[in-house]
This record gives C-alpha cells, structure tokens and sequence, in this order.
C-alpha cells in the first residue's frame, strides 16, 4: 500500500502566487526562462532554471548553476515570498482547462515505496538528467519539483477519488491564479486532523501508485535518500497524485527528416506491407491502431493490416506499432532518443504544426491517438517500459506550487 504523509510545504505567499509559480523547468530553454525572468523577476524559474540568472559561459548544469539556484530559493524565504506551513499539511493543487478540471493531492510519499515497487516506473532515465536532479536536489536541500504520479479512480480509488473531489468543493482557496496558457490554477490547504487521516486511509487501500511524469525525480530523491541514510526528510519524496479519470493525455507526435532514400511512392509501397493506407482522411486518428501521415502535401491514413499489432502491452502500443514497422525497418531510425532525424511534437500542438513541419522541408509526420492512462497501468504492471515519447499530459503542473524541504 502507498504511504503518503502530510509536510511543512514551502509555498508563494497567497497575493504572490501569480507573480511566482512558473512553467515546468524542462518545457523552456534558457532564453525563455530568461525572458519571464525579466517580466516577472519574483519566478520560480529563479530557483528552478537559475541557469538563467547567469551568463551564457556558465554551464547550465555546473555548480554555479545551483549555488545560484539555493540563492535564489534562501532570498525568497527570506523576503517572504515564499513561506513554510507551521505544521505538516496536504495540498489540494488543481488545474482547469478547456471546461475540465483534474484535482490532485500533493504529498510526501515514502522513497521505501518507490524503491518496492509500490510507486511504479514506466520509462528509462537518462544518467546526464538525473544526475542534474540530485545535484539541484543537494544543493537546495529542498525538492521543488514534483513527481507527478496517477492512480486508478475505479475500485480502490473510489473512496481516494472522491475525498478529493469532496474536499476541493468544501475548502477555500488559498489561491487561484489563470497562466496565460488559460489554465486556472487553484490551491488548497488540508489542515485539519480528520482530514488527513481520511485521505492516508483512502489511498493506503490501493495496491499502486504510478510515475506519469517524474522518473528522473522520483530516482534522484532514491538517490539522495540513499546518499543521507534517510536523514531528515529525505525518506520522502515531492508528489503530485491524480486519479486518471480527471487526467487528459494527448498524443505524442512524430516528424521524421527524410525518406531514408526512397521515393514517396516507394516509401507508401513499403508500407502497405503493414497498413491499409486511405487518402483524404481527416488529420487526426480515429482510434487505437490508426495513424495518419502528412506526407507530399495530403493527410493520409493507416490503419493496422491483421497481425501487426502484438497483444503485447508493450508491442501493441500504437508508439511501438510505428516505431518497429514504420521508423526502424523503412526510414532506418533504429534508436529515437539519439537519432537526430526524428523529433517528436507534443500533442498540444496540434497537427497543424505537423504539416507545417513537412510543408517547410521535412519529409513526412506522424499523428498517433493519445496512449491512454490504462496502457500506461498495463506495461507499469507489467515491469516494463513504454518506448520514449509515449505520453503528452495537458495540462502542465507549474513549478513553485509547493515545495519540500529536507530540513526544517
């Protein structure tokens, strides 16, 4: 069963909330982060993407970077922008978009639990990033990004599910801000005694929690614990809990540089090997096991001949389908994460952005239908991982909501 406990949250001072939380630290290079720097110099992304504070000579990633990061991080709870919650609390953080709201219980969950697999992984983690999240992690003495984790809403998760959605209608909003991606984000304060325990009783009834977005993190706070000994606070780790009924995931795109030296009509021959193809589709698929493909001018759609798709919770990935039929056999992309021909366009997007990508020189683009939570549940279950780029959550949790220090 997962154990998650209430903590001493570092949060922005209710009125500066807005001028504070910031977008994630991974979704900006270093001239954006800077540019909202300079529009708004009370950011998060001071303490997050501090690279941005300092010359380009600097190495983003260098200890200068993260001296400045802790500079940063001390000032704001020096100068009260940021303040630390007297007794340990939980955090109700939610985020409405497009008329749909996703309510999630931020906590300190057990690195124990991660370690047993009671938090489940589904990706690789790449040395270079986490090694980047364990010295930002050491040189805060603070996580300050959380580990965004998904549960099963059915079930189990019902009671979990609907003390969230219970306490998110009866308790007050400490704030509420809307970004100008127009996402209206709110958070909520869980204080009281019977509060807590209700919602540590309801969620040690389920059999998992599951890593949606956060693997480098959720590894380097093993790490840390494992380096400290588990001293302080470092036994726990930053999470952000949501049920999957309220999460909506997009589709992860891919845009691919070249024809690997075929022809348009050879490179459709080779394809209907695997896929019935149709002209004048409409851009996005229809469902599981279709795609489409923008290639010399027109959408077109492919829709999986018999066989091709595994009963697999891996291989039977729409992801997997392209990659091991389409992007490594024909247009030579053995490896997507270092090959520099392919790139992948999240969801958000929109397949406007895939066509002009091919429109401007590129060579053909994929539009794959979004992985669905119970495939990420299924390969997670299975102690296997889903191939890069599978899933493109919307919206986005913003850094600077609430943070966890590893020492009071």
């Amino acid at each position: 069963m997962p154990h998650l406990a209430p903590f001493r949250g570092v949060r922005p001072e209710d009125a500066l909330a807005g001028e504070i939380i910031a977008p994630p630290y991974d979704v900006l290079d270093r001239d954006e982060a800077r540019e909202i720097l300079a529009r708004q110099p009370r950011s998060f992304l001071a303490v997050t993407r501090s690279d941005a504070t300092l010359p380009d000579s600097e190495d983003a990633h260098g200890p200068a970077a993260y001296a400045a990061a802790r500079t940063a991080l001390d000032r704001m709870l020096a100068d009260g922008s940021l303040v630390q919650d007297a007794a340990p609390c939980f955090y109700l953080y939610s985020q409405t978009w497009q008329g749909r709201t996703q309510v999630g219980l931020m906590a300190a969950a057990k690195v124990a639990d991660y370690d047993a697999g009671i938090i489940k992984k589904h990706e690789l983690t790449r040395p270079d990033k986490e090694q980047d999240r364990v010295d930002h992690i050491e040189a805060l003495d603070a996580q300050t990004g959380l580990v965004f984790l998904g549960f099963r809403a059915a079930g189990d998760g019902a009671d979990a599910l609907g003390l969230l959605e219970g306490l998110a209608a009866r308790l007050p909003a400490a704030w509420t801000v809307t970004t100008d991606d127009e996402v209206t984000h709110r958070l909520q304060v869980v204080s009281a005694a019977d509060d807590i325990a209700a919602l540590q009783s309801a969620f040690e009834k389920l059999d998992a929690l599951y890593v949606a977005d956060g693997h480098h993190r959720s590894a380097a706070a093993s790490r840390v614990c494992a380096a400290r000994k588990g001293a302080g606070h470092s036994d726990r780790f930053l999470v952000g809990v949501y049920p999957d009924a309220h999460l909506r995931v997009l589709a992860y795109n891919r845009v691919v540089a070249d024809l690997n030296g075929m022809s348009v009509a050879e490179f459709e021959l080779a394809l209907a090997e695997s896929f019935v193809l149709t002209e004048g589709v409409a851009p996005v698929p229809a469902g599981r096991g279709h795609w489409t493909m923008y290639l010399a001018g027109r959408w077109v759609g492919l829709t999986a001949r018999p066989g091709v798709v595994p009963d697999d919770p891996v291989g039977g990935l729409d992801a997997a389908v392209l990659q091991d039929r389409v992007l490594a056999p024909l247009l030579g992309i053995d490896n997507p994460r270092t090959n520099t021909r392919i790139r992948f366009v999240g969801g958000i997007r929109g397949h406007e952005a895939l066509s002009s990508a091919v429109d401007k020189g590129a060579a053909v683009a994929f539009h794959l239908h979004p992985t669905g939570m119970d495939q990420l549940f299924a390969v997670a279950d299975a102690d296997r991982l889903m191939p890069p780029k599978c899933t493109w959550f919307e919206p986005k949790l913003r850094g600077g909501v609430v943070g966890h220090r590893l020492i009071d």
